[in-house]
């Protein structure tokens, strides 16, 4: 199943031929969107009176290519703090913004802008709101810079071929493999074995990360698969570690949970299939509004400072 997001990033042309590079991304089409008058051309929006921006439809597949791991790029194609103005190209319609149609979307689109705007001393310029309409350009503008590879472009050519050989790092599980049970009982503590192997769950406040704030990432303990990140962990109240989402939908298993006489939903990892705790419907509402309540044990923290020499570097600007 695909999901779309929608980008303003200055000229269209670049944006799109960019995000067309990149693994994972299965369709995009140009357009204008939130325009204050239906169906707008080109020249119409070029005058400004329908406040409309250049914005490109990307529709991706989450399995291949994560909405964090995009949005990293399409940061790195923009000046994000230039109001109305990228490269050569200046007016309201070149504005940059990201559009979303689902909500779900959003907590991840907030984590990123404040992380981002930790490298700024200066606000973003970045609008970030609903969808509320997208009129496709017309076929001219589709595919431009395929048609017309001289065509002018604020995003370095050298960007283009960057995107082609960039592989989302969330998404690329080859070099983390369930082992085998033997192995697991060697490796693991009596009670990391309980917890991951037998659904057994931890103590509360008696655990390694229910107090752990220091930035870095969570990674399954049976694995080594990257599963949360510290940006997105919060104070529960509740003993154990607490998360407002994993890194990707598709590194967990959501399973019906019937033990102990109640229903909820139990966490496992996908890879590994390791019991990591349960998710609950009363998290933060601007966060999104669930808690993956996590069993330390299940988990293995790599702080900021050691995730390049431990093979998670994909991941540090997520957490930096």
């Amino acid at each position: 199943m695909t999901e779309t997001i929608y980008l303003a990033g200055g000229c269209y042309w670049g944006t799109e031929h960019f995000f067309k590079q990149l693994k994972g991304v299965v369709d995009t089409e140009v357009g204008f969107a939130n325009s204050k008058v239906e169906n707008p051309d080109y020249k119409l929006v070029c005058t400004g009176t329908t406040d409309a921006a250049e914005t490109v439809r990307i529709e991706y597949d989450p399995s291949e290519v994560t909405l964090p791991f995009m949005l990293s790029l399409y940061f790195d194609t923009i000046d994000p703090v230039s109001v109305n103005k990228q490269g050569g190209d200046e007016g309201r319609q070149y504005r940059t913004g990201i559009y979303y149609t689902n909500a779900n979307q959003l907590p991840i689109i907030r984590t990123a802008m404040e992380e981002l705007q930790k490298e700024y001393s200066e606000p973003l310029a970045i609008e970030v709101m609903p969808l509320e309409n997208f009129y496709p350009a017309d076929l001219s503008h589709q595919d431009y810079l395929d048609k017309n590879p001289q065509g002018y472009c604020h995003i370095p050519v050298s960007m283009f071929r960057k995107a082609k050989e960039l592989r989302d790092p969330a998404t690329q599980n080859g070099r983390f493999k369930r082992k085998d049970d033997a192995t697991l009982r060697r490796a693991l503590t009596p009670e990391q074995y309980a917890v991951t192997q037998e659904s057994a769950t931890e103590p509360s406040f008696l655990n390694p990360y229910w107090n752990e704030y220091r930035k870095g990432i969570y990674v399954d303990i049976t694995t080594g698969e990257p599963l949360f990140l510290s940006a997105d962990k919060f104070e529960s109240g509740c003993g154990w570690p607490s998360f407002s989402r994993p890194i990707e939908d598709a590194l967990i298993e959501e399973r019906e949970d019937l033990s102990r006489g109640r229903r909820r939903t139990e966490v496992r990892s996908k890879t590994g299939d390791a019991h990591l705790g349960h998710v609950f419907n009363d998290g933060p509402e601007e966060l999104g509004g669930l808690r993956y309540c996590i069993n330390s044990a299940a988990l293995r923290f790599v702080p900021l400072e050691d995730m390049g020499k431990e093979g998670y570097a994909d991941y540090i600007r997520l957490v930096r």
